[in-house]
């Protein structure tokens, strides 16, 4: 019941969260702007990074330097929601296995599954739902981030390199830049699950389309933001989710696992062997 009611509790928080942020108004940023998300945070996300561009010589790099250090603030949470992440795909192919052995759908099965499945959990160390509450903080600190860039005017009427930060790339090269880092970071991340589904390979391939796509009609101060905070994701998630490195440790785990059942069976063997005598 504990375990039912913290699951609700987590998607309502996050519902109630995804409301409040598309109620937030999108008028232009300013002084006069009152309210704690507009006056309290979302202001003075604006005020930073204008100060940034001051500091280091435009707008644009304002834009690159405070979404490369609102990245870097929140990235032990993303470390957490990772590893989090990382231990319930783990448990995947043994709760397939369950879920295969009680696959009746009468009470006392479901019951059976439930409390295998938490056993499982529990013995693993895992809370299928941690993920989650680092995912409820990091929502709206990226979500004002990107609020100050859009509603700051002079954020998007400055310039940047060949860029016309308030007007579309005319070039399409950060539209390309994001499709392609979006790419990158679904795919490394994907490749380290230890099973995939069509659904997943199927989103790998889309989101970076829907980005690219997205940037092409958007004001290039935006399209920066993407470029940034997508290429900052394939660096971390390279980092700390590297799926090279989990595909070999998980193969001389189940190298070393596959041993132990057969040298299991050979003392078993020998035993009966030696009994026959």
């Amino acid at each position: 019941m504990k375990k039912h009611l913290k699951k609700y509790l987590t998607i309502a928080s996050i519902l109630s969260l995804g409301l409040f942020l598309a109620a937030c108004s999108n008028k232009p940023i300013n002084s006069q702007s009152t309210g704690l998300w507009d006056k309290g945070i979302v202001y003075n996300f604006s005020r930073a990074i204008i100060w940034l561009a001051h500091t280091f010589g435009g707008y644009g790099m304002g834009i690159i330097i405070f979404t490369i250090i609102v990245r870097i603030v929140i990235l032990p949470l993303m470390i957490y929601q990772t590893r989090a992440m990382r231990k319930t795909q783990e448990l995947q192919p043994k709760l397939k296995a369950l879920q295969k052995k009680y696959s009746s759908k009468d009470m006392e099965t479901v019951r059976k599954l439930q409390e295998e499945q938490r056993k499982l959990y529990s013995d693993a160390g895992v809370n299928p739902f941690a993920s989650m509450l680092p995912l409820i903080v990091q929502l709206p600190v990226i979500y004002a981030l990107y609020q100050a860039i859009w509603r700051t005017d002079v954020l998007r009427g400055g310039s940047f390199l060949w860029l016309e930060l308030g007007h579309r790339d005319p070039y399409f090269i950060l539209p390309i830049l994001a499709a392609v880092f979006t790419f990158f970071s679904s795919w490394l991340s994907m490749a380290s699950q230890p099973e995939k589904n069509s659904m997943t390979t199927a989103m790998t391939w889309i989101m970076p389309i829907m980005i690219f796509f997205m940037a092409m009609n958007i004001s290039s101060a935006i399209s920066l933001y993407w470029v940034v905070t997508n290429a900052f994701q394939v660096g971390q998630t390279f980092v700390i989710q590297n799926p090279f490195k989990i595909n070999r440790e998980r193969a001389e785990k189940e190298a070393a696992e596959k041993a132990r059942r057969k040298a299991i069976e050979k003392a078993k063997r020998n035993a009966r062997k030696s009994r026959r005598r």
